[in-house]
């Protein structure tokens, strides 16, 4: 007897009672794994929320980040190879709650470095440290103190936190890996047709709202200062300070948590359970006929030992990418994946820096709006394809469309930003007359002091230092400097400084940016159902599975890996002052705002254009093939049902020559 035939037996063998257990009903199946997956979500997307406050906390160029963000797709990307072979020769719903176990303890990893680093101390932080901000003689000792306590108290340890950070990102990948796929197909084996597509439509509808969740929880948890739970770490920074560093640490424990919780009840799902009753009344085991009927449908890969199964792997891929409309819609996909990556992974830095937001509020515009919009492309998207019973060809002009309406909401979005602000010593608008040489060296400032002062005449300086302020002016909290000998120095103005930054001064445009940014965000996620339903019409039956599988390693090998890094590396080269600590580069302190728009936004623009020559190109070769079998359509019933624009006339019709399946 097969292991198929006992596991027939043992449902046979149900009892009542068990049959009525929510363990053995598949809506209840449905509700956890999108419980589960919005942990996961959850989880990934508050690293993005986190990541430029992680950043200064750590010190981690933005290129540095970038590949911490990408570097769960490694262990994603080596081992979901594996899911097509195992399928359901395991049992799925342990492997699932063994992987959201997994992905809990990267979480935990994660919020590992805050427990194992010293208390974070910014720039002057100290309350007995105060005056040390001020401009003193050169001949002060300061600048050997300064030397002498950063040799002795303040090693660099940041190469460990980010060992540790980057495991807690592989570990992610790979708890990761039986998720969503696996989940899938069991729902898929055990709910009834009609209501398979419903029951998959909720866990993705449940599953956008993780990276929102995750964005509003950064916002709420990143207006806490980070060392919340070290007691007697009096902080006298708000969070508009750019040196304010928020609790990044504490929403990784909510999200492994989370994740803990939701894994547990897949360790008691059975590995089979009844298939629902197409009415929805009760549970039944499938009868013999209907075990024929699936017969056909059942994956060949399952037959396969497997070294045969690694031994035809690089054959098939090689076949699946063969089909040109394949190649072409997933490569339009991969530039449409880059982009999101892009605007996930520092969009929120963006607005930060761009209009003097802080980072809580950034995350709460993306999780709020951006993403909302993008859940709601989706869906009209599928509804769309649905209502109209679009065909393949259709479907790629559909998909072209909404790209280009995409870009042109988000070309203006390089003209909707601020120039960089006037910083003595550092950048000087062309429009303002440059102040006098050498103001501020008599003072023997700090070289790694950050505390910046906006001085009356609207230029901000480094520091108090730096502005040649020599009186401080405190009530609980810091209220302005005054006696600033390089304030006011070239046009008149009084000598004061206030504390923080002189911002950006174009908010007015915030507002018309987050609205093209969200039009941007809500047209382009059209294109996601047809454009998966078009690799699934384009390829052969029995390859359907793996070509999805092909196609999600591509989107991880392409675009989820080196997208946030080239991002990161493009937003490094628009740095003009990186941080100093004890003599080693830190985390950038000031950007060419301009620079900085141009080259993210800009590599956002190439993205999508990417995205739109290939849903063009893949639209012309299918319509070229529609001329070439028109006179092959145009016979009896098939040029009735051309005629009447039947659904039916876009069911798949194979093209033996180049091995094409296409749909006209």
């Amino acid at each position: 007897m097969t292991a198929s035939d006992h596991q027939k037996r043992d449902l046979a063998e149900l009892t009542p009672a068990r049959r009525r257990s929510p363990l053995n009903n598949i809506k209840f199946f449905v509700f956890c794994h999108g419980l589960l997956q919005l942990g996961h979500l959850l989880l990934s997307g508050y690293l993005k929320g986190s990541v430029s406050t992680i950043e200064r906390r750590y010190g981690f160029s933005s290129r540095t980040s970038g590949l911490l963000v990408a570097f769960n797709e490694v262990g994603n990307t080596v081992l979901i190879v594996f899911v097509s072979f195992f399928g359901s020769r395991v049992h799925r719903p342990r492997f699932i709650g063994g992987g959201g176990i997994i992905a809990g303890m990267a979480g935990i990893m994660m919020a590992m470095p805050h427990f194992l680093s010293r208390p974070y101390e910014y720039s002057n932080s100290i309350v007995n440290a105060l005056n040390s901000s001020l401009c003193l003689m050169e001949s002060s000792p300061r600048t050997e103190a300064l030397h002498q306590n950063c040799t002795e108290n303040q090693r660099d340890d940041n190469q460990a936190v980010m060992v540790i950070m980057f495991l807690g990102q592989l570990l992610l990948g790979i708890g990761c890996v039986p998720i969503q796929p696996f989940g899938i197909s069991y729902i898929d084996d055990f709910a009834s047709k009609r209501n398979s597509p419903m029951y998959l439509g909720i866990v993705f509808a449940i599953t956008t709202m993780g990276p929102a969740a995750g964005f509003i929880l950064g916002s709420f948890m990143l207006r806490f200062y980070v060392d919340i739970d070290k007691p007697g770490k009096g902080v006298r920074l708000t969070n508009q300070d750019p040196r304010w560093v928020g609790a990044w640490w504490l929403g990784f424990l909510v999200a492994a948590a989370f994740l803990f919780l939701t894994s547990i009840p897949y360790f008691f799902f059975p590995r089979e359970m009844p298939k629902e009753d197409a009415a929805g009344a009760d549970m039944e085991v499938e009868t013999k006929t209907k075990d024929k009927e699936e017969k056909p449908k059942s994956d060949p890969l399952q037959d396969l030992t497997l070294v045969q199964f690694l031994r035809s792997f690089p054959l098939i891929v090689l076949r699946t990418l063969r089909n040109p409309i394949f190649l072409l819609v997933v490569l339009a996909q991969v530039n449409l994946a880059a982009v999101a990556a892009g605007v996930a992974t520092f969009m929120s830095k963006f607005i930060e820096k761009q209009f003097t937001k802080s980072t809580s509020y950034s995350n709460m515009v993306i999780g709020g709006l951006n993403i909302p919009a993008a859940t709601l492309g989706v869906l009209l998207g599928g509804a769309v394809m649905k209502r109209r019973g679009l065909s393949v060809k259709a479907m790629a002009r559909m998909c072209a469309t909404t790209v280009l309406l995409g870009i042109l909401f988000a070309i203006p979005l390089l003209f909707l930003g601020c120039p960089t602000q006037s910083i003595a010593g550092i950048h000087t608008p062309s429009h303002r007359p440059p102040g006098p040489l050498g103001c501020g060296l008599k003072c023997a400032c700090e070289a790694e002091s950050f505390d910046p002062v906006c001085g009356a005449d609207g230029v901000e300086y480094r520091s108090p230092c730096h502005a040649g302020c020599t009186v401080i002016n405190i009530n609980f909290k810091v209220l302005n400097y005054t006696a600033c000998s390089c304030v006011g120095a070239s046009n008149g103005s009084q000598d004061y400084a206030a504390p923080g930054t002189c911002s950006t001064r174009c908010s007015h445009l915030f507002i018309p940016f987050i609205i093209m940014s969200t039009l941007t965000c809500f047209f382009l996620p059209f294109s996601q159902t047809p454009s998966f339903m078009m690799v699934l019409r384009t390829v052969k039956p029995e390859d359907k599975s793996f070509a999805v599988g092909v196609q999600y390693m591509l989107f991880r090998v392409l675009a989820f890996l080196p997208a946030p890094v080239i991002y990161g590396s493009a937003i490094d080269s628009a740095c003009i002052l990186w941080g100093k600590k004890c003599k080693k580069d830190t985390a950038c302190l000031y950007y060419n705002l301009d620079w900085f728009r141009q080259r993210y936004l800009g590599l956002q623009a190439f993205f999508l254009c990417g995205a739109f020559v290939f849903f063009l190109l893949s639209y012309l070769v299918l319509r070229r093939l529609h001329r070439q079998q028109q006179p092959v359509l145009l016979n009896g019933k098939d040029a009735k049902a051309n005629a009447n624009g039947d659904a039916n006339a876009s069911k798949p019709l194979l093209i033996e020559r180049k091995e094409i399946v296409s749909v006209v």
